[in-house]
């Protein structure tokens, strides 16, 4: 998927691999507080039907999600995260619209994300609506958008 200068794809080498868990790491867990729990071989990494995604702008790993479609209709948007430094830039949007065009291709017709609380805003932007209650007991705010 390729927007501009954007495109979404899975991380094909070992830069790419490192870059990928690298932004996870620091702006999902370091940023948060969580220091040495971040798993760079979770099992749910290597799931059918996962797909860790990058985005690579003008050559460089900017940020990273990885898709989960797990029922043939939804994709589940995980771990969305832009590398500090460049956040509020307008790549998150785009990694957003690539994802669902990701999804979309893949049979979605609608998205699912469970997004920490600061990052609302976001979303609601981006055309997602909050729901009142996980499926399940959660610090994240369940928030979907059905796709076009």
């Amino acid at each position: 998927m390729t927007t501009g200068s954007h495109s979404l794809k899975a991380p094909e080498t070992k830069e790419e691999w490192q870059a990928y868990h690298d932004i996870r790491r620091k702006v999902l867990f370091e940023n948060r507080g969580a220091f040495n729990v971040y798993d760079e071989n979770h099992p749910d990494e290597f799931k059918t039907g996962h797909y860790p995604l990058v985005l690579i702008v003008d050559g460089e790993v900017d940020g990273v999600i990885r898709v989960d479609i797990d029922d043939a209709r939804v994709a589940i948007f995980r771990r969305v995260a832009i590398r500090q430094e460049l956040q509020r830039r307008g790549h998150g949007r785009i990694l957003l619209s690539l994802a669902e065009r990701f999804a979309s291709a893949k049979g979605c017709d609608s998205i699912q994300s469970f997004v920490d609380k600061d990052a609302v805003g976001f979303y609601e932007k981006c055309g997602f609506a909050k729901h009142d209650s996980a499926p399940w007991s959660s610090k994240s705010v369940w928030m979907s958008r059905k796709l076009a």
